[in-house]
């Protein structure tokens, strides 16, 4: 089952979406994304990045998702900002982001 409802608060719009754990909702989670950042008036090249880091993050959390379990997306959409957060049961216990490279390492 797909939903996706709009929760304006006070000071932005908050688009929550739930789809299956599976690979084969990622495009919904994808246009999603891509008609949020286009109401911001985000540039092609701008919207197109994020479409793919949001498909990564879901790609990287539907790896370690439990069987059956559905993935959620949150859309925090202000007048100059889309932040979004994806999240999904995991097989394995509550685990660190990853780290990232310091300044002038690979």
């Amino acid at each position: 089952m797909t939903q996706l409802t709009g929760q304006p608060t006070t000071d932005d719009d908050v688009v929550h979406l739930t789809v299956p754990a599976d690979g084969g909702y990622l495009a919904v989670l994808r246009t999603a994304t891509a008609g949020l950042a286009a109401r911001l008036q985000f540039a092609l090249d701008e919207i197109e990045d994020l479409r793919i880091a949001v498909d990564e993050a879901c790609a990287m959390l539907l790896a370690i998702a439990t069987r059956n379990a559905e993935l959620e997306c949150r859309f925090a959409v202000t007048e100059d900002a889309l932040t979004v957060e994806v999240s999904v049961p995991t097989v394995r216990g509550p685990r660190s982001p990853p780290s990232r490279p310091s300044p002038g390492r690979c």
